[in-house]
């Protein structure tokens, strides 16, 4: 039988370390001691935008991962598969398909959640952000009316639990942990008595993905 190919290594990384999708991929990068040589792509200049960087990456957006064979992979999540295939353990996305199915349902709980809301509220009502977006702060008020919605799911989860998708720590908790802390750049407070989830950011602070983040 033919031995599988070898999968070709990340080379480079195109990020922008304060975005929050390239801080989830640093997150994953830390929890599975990957370093990559990276480049600071400024998004408020519009570097994403350049014809040079389009043509190697195919979107403008970060983060990008350049493999050795030339591939530019785009998308974090798709960005964390390709990663937790050439770097199996620590596992964080699932070890049987049931595992990986709950694995990715918190994920994208959180991430259409919590994440989504917490995003579209700073991109609608910073005006910072308007060279990037089309601003309707009504839509980014909406937005922010669902967060402690999202906030409370996570909660309720996180009873009688260490981890939120798994007796492990996984990306649905990097993913998570992300966007409870990007709630505070648009200034929205914790609100009273979520006690499981103020300790399981506690825990989560205490890990490789939580310090890769910490300023």
């Amino acid at each position: 039988m033919n031995e599988p190919a070898a999968l070709p290594r990340p080379v480079h990384l195109y990020t922008q370390p304060v975005a929050p999708n390239p801080q989830r991929l640093t997150m994953f990068l830390a929890e599975k001691g990957i370093d990559v040589p990276t480049t600071t792509i400024d998004l408020l200049a519009g570097e994403q935008k350049a014809d040079e960087f389009r043509a190697k990456t195919g979107a403008a957006v970060v983060p990008a991962l350049e493999l050795e064979d030339g591939t530019v992979l785009t998308e974090t999540p798709a960005i964390c598969r390709y990663l937790e295939a050439l770097a199996p353990e620590p596992n964080l996305m699932g070890r049987d398909p049931l595992e990986t199915a709950l694995i990715e349902m918190w994920q994208r709980r959180a991430e259409l959640g919590l994440f989504s809301a917490v995003a579209q509220c700073f991109r609608h009502t910073n005006p910072r952000l308007a060279v990037m977006e089309d601003q309707v702060a009504e839509w980014g008020e909406i937005n922010r009316g669902r967060i402690d919605g999202h906030l409370a799911t996570l909660d309720a989860r996180l009873a009688g639990r260490n981890w939120l998708a798994a007796e492990r720590r996984t990306i649905a908790d990097i993913t998570a942990f992300l966007a409870c802390g990007f709630r505070r750049i648009i200034k929205h407070p914790m609100p009273e008595g979520l006690t499981n989830l103020e300790a399981w950011m506690a825990r989560m602070a205490e890990t490789p993905a939580g310090r890769a983040i910490a300023r």
